[in-house]
């Protein structure tokens, strides 16, 4: 119970926060669409760092399984720094996308709150149905995100089980044993780069319309 009322507590310190600096923005002329745009960009380029670190995680294994004899060593220890860089980008992304929701959310119900403002009929209707049309393409993307997002999980647990084994059986027999997993591991890392590709593209999209809407 003393756990669930500090998890709750911190959630509510977290949204005050961030509520307090998105008033704060709009003070000095940056609203709410500025800084999802920004945080939009920011995600894309989070995951573009993503696949270069699960790509060079990916080169690497394929490096050390070709490998034979003392090279092993030199080899391992780049491929458990790849590892670790891997997972590091994987943590940002996950952080970048959470912030992209956070504020999508905030601007979200900010438009909805200010419809009722309207006392013209026409461009109430206007806005509104930009609103729904933002919110759609918005959802779009952050499916994308989240789709992409959930399978690094599967890939960094592989990369990880393949380096623990290596670090405790680190020969030319444990190189072999790992020979036949390469190939899923390959493939989970290509459906990852072209999952986060769409969101890449995505992202994209949606920062070209909400720039012309500006």
């Amino acid at each position: 119970m003393k756990k669930l009322l500090l998890t709750t507590s911190l959630v509510l310190l977290l949204s005050g926060c961030q509520s307090a600096y998105y008033s704060a923005m709009e003070k000095v002329g940056i609203h709410k669409r500025d800084i999802l745009i920004d945080r939009v960009e920011e995600a894309k380029e989070s995951q573009q760092a993503s696949q270069q670190e699960f790509q060079s995680a990916l080169e690497r294994l394929s490096l050390l399984i070709n490998l034979e004899g003392g090279e092993l060593q030199t080899v391992y220890s780049q491929l458990n720094d790849d590892y670790e860089s891997s997972q590091k980008a994987a943590d940002d992304v996950s952080n970048r996308i959470d912030k992209v929701e956070d504020v999508a959310n905030a601007l979200f119900v900010e438009w909805n709150d200010e419809l009722a403002q309207y006392q013209n009929p026409s461009l109430k209707r206007e806005s509104e149905k930009k609103l729904n049309s933002t919110k759609r393409q918005f959802e779009k993307l952050l499916k994308s995100m989240r789709t992409s997002e959930k399978k690094m999980g599967p890939v960094l647990a592989a990369l990880k089980d393949n380096v623990l084994y290596l670090k405790h059986n680190l020969n030319a027999q444990a190189v072999s044993a790992i020979k036949g997993e390469f190939n899923n591991l390959k493939r989970d890392i290509q459906s990852l780069m072209t999952d986060m590709n769409k969101s890449i593209a995505d992202s994209n999209q949606f920062i070209e319309q909400m720039n012309k809407s500006s």
